[in-house]
């Protein structure tokens, strides 16, 4: 419920911590010496290192990072992709609308790409196998998943206490977006069928006719192909021939020569895809956490100083008065730009959340470019219904619907600013729990965007009276405790006693202290164990040092429990 509440700080260090404003921009001084201090060599290797070689370094870096988020999506694809699509093919379970968000939501999250995702409804549409109507929430569940990428992403900075809780909060306000967007618009949907009316009014003038097949322009993968098809280049056809209900038995992983280069690191392996995929997956992820810690390392030691200054008050700053209320919109037109030229909404929030982290982007000013960025990769769904074969008209208004969609929560969510700072409150709220739990990033990301999505398609599976059996109670304990929390919180006195807080009940239900006490506890014993085999092998090989190490083993492990002890009964 209060995820935040009963928690004492386990060390002075972090009571100074607390007193401080962790959102607070961090001031990085710059500690080298002023230009008309340095001898000729010092103002050499400064232009060609600081000047020079970092912004290239830096560059390379991210250059890195993008491949490996596209070597991140293949490697889903190999694993699930062909799960995702055949999820497709199954009209039963699709015309079910909660069903089509978690089919978007998960196959989103395997294929690690919502334009993907989206290609592929568009795809069925245009053939007719899906109906605008069934589509819809399957786009909006498409919606919700892409923004799993960034959320990952902000583990690189996860050494720093507050770096963490800043890109954690940086990253998850693109899931706070497109969860609340959903919350509402979903049901405004079932009821109204105003994307259905309004994307079919604009496209009426439309008619029926086939579209040409053309190929779209993707700059990204133009940029990223060089390196990434060294290593894997896949069937992007066969997942499309999947969900359109074609036999198709072959492996994703490309074979046509005469189509691809046939000289990249995986052609004609004697491996399944899934294993093809797993060793892409470590591949990807090593180069991934890799490029993070880089590029952390490198915008540390640039971002100092008059640089710093400079960079902050240029990205946060707001126009003069009076179009100080249009800075945001800027944003907003500049995420959308960036999104559209490497048509890939994943990849611009993930690189803007280590700026997050070191304090450069503010999370009020990361807000809109994250917005910006949902209506930049409509572009890619508009570009894939103009190059369909099949219905253009109905292919052009599940596009339309995509890009309604965004736009609706953008005008709910963003120009009036008591609601603008929902999502901004919601995020700050992860990000504090986040610095509180570190392992907290990893439960969130397995519960939002893995368990709770397979639990509502089981429970729709069932039928709407299972889910609404299941579901409602659910609910209305979620939005009693939600009113609660907001009314401790600002207008305590029209509670109850008992209600004031959460004390009447046990710990565990308004906290997340015993869950960390038990996984604290595991971890001091893994790590025991760990210790204790390296102390074995110290005393086989004759090292005199056995007993002073089992001894500091356990003095570490009893004083890691003893404080952790403290603080567990403390909040009883």
């Amino acid at each position: 419920m209060n995820l935040e509440s009963d928690r004492r700080p386990l060390n002075p260090e972090a009571v100074v911590e607390e007193r401080e404003d962790p959102w607070a921009i961090p001031e990085l001084v710059d500690e080298g010496k002023r230009w008309k201090d340095l001898n000729r060599r010092e103002k050499a290797v400064r232009v060609l290192w600081s000047w020079i070689g970092k912004p290239v370094l830096l560059l390379g870096c991210l250059y890195i990072f993008i491949c490996s988020l596209s070597l991140l999506g293949s490697a889903f694809q190999l694993l699930g992709g062909k799960s995702a699509g055949e999820a497709f093919q199954s009209n039963q379970i699709i015309t079910n609308p909660i069903a089509g968000v978690m089919i978007g939501i998960l196959a989103t999250v395997l294929v690690q790409s919502s334009s993907t995702t989206t290609s592929i409804v568009v795809a069925m549409v245009s053939s007719e196998i899906l109906s605008v109507r069934t589509a819809i929430p399957i786009v909006m569940g498409a919606n919700v998943g892409t923004s799993v990428t960034n959320t990952i992403v902000s583990l690189g900075n996860a050494k720093d206490r507050n770096e963490f809780r800043r890109a954690f909060a940086g990253a998850t306000i693109h899931d706070m977006f497109n969860f609340l967007s959903l919350l509402v618009l979903l049901p405004l949907e079932l009821a109204s069928r105003y994307l259905l009316w309004l994307s079919g009014e604009i496209v009426s003038s439309c008619s029926s006719s086939r579209g040409s097949g053309g190929n779209n322009v993707d700059l990204l993968s133009a940029i990223t192909k060089p390196f990434t098809e060294k290593i894997v280049i896949l069937n992007s056809t066969l997942l499309q021939h999947i969900a359109l209900d074609k036999n198709v038995t072959d492996s994703l992983i490309a074979s046509d020569c005469d189509r691809v280069r046939c000289d990249f690191l995986f052609y004609e392996v004697n491996l399944s895809d899934a294993a093809v995929g797993a060793i892409v997956l470590l591949i990807a992820l090593v180069m991934l956490c890799s490029c993070l810690i880089f590029i952390v390392k490198l915008l540390h030691s640039m971002l100092c100083g008059r640089l710093a200054f400079v960079i902050r008050k240029t990205v946060n700053s707001d126009f003069p008065k009076p179009f100080g209320c249009l800075t945001g919109y800027v944003a907003i037109v500049i995420g959308a730009g960036v999104t559209m030229l490497v048509q890939s909404s994943s990849v611009f929030t993930s690189a803007l959340t280590p700026l997050v982290g070191v304090g450069v982007v503010t999370v009020e000013r990361m807000y809109p470019l994250t917005i910006g960025a949902n209506i930049g990769t409509t572009v890619t769904g508009i570009l894939a219904a103009l190059a369909s074969k099949g219905n253009l008209c109905h292919a052009l208004q599940i596009a339309m619907c995509h890009l309604f969609f965004n736009l609706s929560g953008i005008l709910l969510w963003y120009p009036i600013p008591k609601l603008r700072q929902v999502p901004i409150f919601c995020a700050r709220l992860l990000g504090n729990t986040t610095a509180q739990y570190r392992w907290f990033p990893i439960f969130y990301v397995l519960l939002v965007f893995f368990l709770i999505p397979a639990a509502l398609f089981g429970l729709s599976l069932a039928g709407w009276y299972v889910l609404l059996a299941v579901g409602g109670p659910v609910a209305l304990i979620a939005t009693f405790v939600i009113v609660i929390n907001v009314l401790q919180d600002k207008l305590p006195q029209w509670l109850p006693g008992c209600l004031q807080n959460w004390d009447c009940l046990p710990l565990w239900m308004h906290s997340l202290d015993p869950l960390d006490h038990c996984l604290v506890w595991i971890g001091t014993r893994l790590k025991w164990l760990c210790c204790c085999k390296v102390c074995s092998k110290s005393a086989e090989n004759g090292t005199p040092s056995y007993d002073a190490l089992r001894e500091e083993c356990n003095a570490e492990d009893s004083k890691g429990e003893s404080e952790r002890a403290g603080t567990y009964t403390t909040s009883l």
